[in-house]
């Protein structure tokens, strides 16, 4: 089975290059990308007798939830309402289902805190998923009011990690 870094680049290589279909077949799984209007616009993905078909992005949060399950803790899920409630607050919100680190490695200083001042694009915690660590920027300048989630945790597409009071 391709990796999702492997299925990205080849999705990058195709929109570049004049091949309008491309078909991949290994191990049971099978990948076929097409273009629309000279992009990939979609592409399907199966494994064994399952079959979906999908946009570009949506492998990477259905592939990963089918082979981890992931669950909130019940505190997580109070916060995530919290956070819906107070709408001066901007959420920094998970790109990807995965590992939630504060900090580049386990003795650093975490990226951030509440109280922090955080500027547009600047780091604000690592998430892991399948072995590749991807760093999380802010979208807002402002200040970090709360911190959602604990270093490790796992957590979901979608789901609030910070509140910032944006400036």
């Amino acid at each position: 089975m391709l990796k999702i870094q492997e299925i990205r680049e080849l999705i990058k290589l195709i929109d570049k290059s004049s091949i309008n279909e491309f078909k991949y077949e290994n191990d049971g799984s099978k990948i076929v990308l097409k273009k629309q209007g000279g992009t990939v616009a979609s592409y399907q993905l199966e494994e064994a007798p399952v079959q979906s078909v999908v946009q570009p992005t949506e492998p990477v949060r259905e592939q990963t939830q089918a082979a981890e399950p992931v669950k909130a803790s019940p505190e997580v899920k109070q916060d995530s309402n919290n956070a819906e409630e107070d709408s001066s607050l901007h959420k920094v919100v998970s790109p990807m289902v995965g590992t939630f680190y504060s900090a580049s490695s386990p003795d650093a200083e975490p990226f951030v805190k509440p109280g922090d001042k955080v500027s547009k694009d600047s780091i604000v915690c690592i998430i892991e998923a399948m072995k590749l660590f991807n760093e999380i920027e802010s979208e807002v300048n402002g200040e970090v009011v709360k911190v959602l989630v604990e270093n490790g945790q796992l957590v979901e597409y979608g789901q609030p990690l910070f509140l910032v009071k944006a400036e």
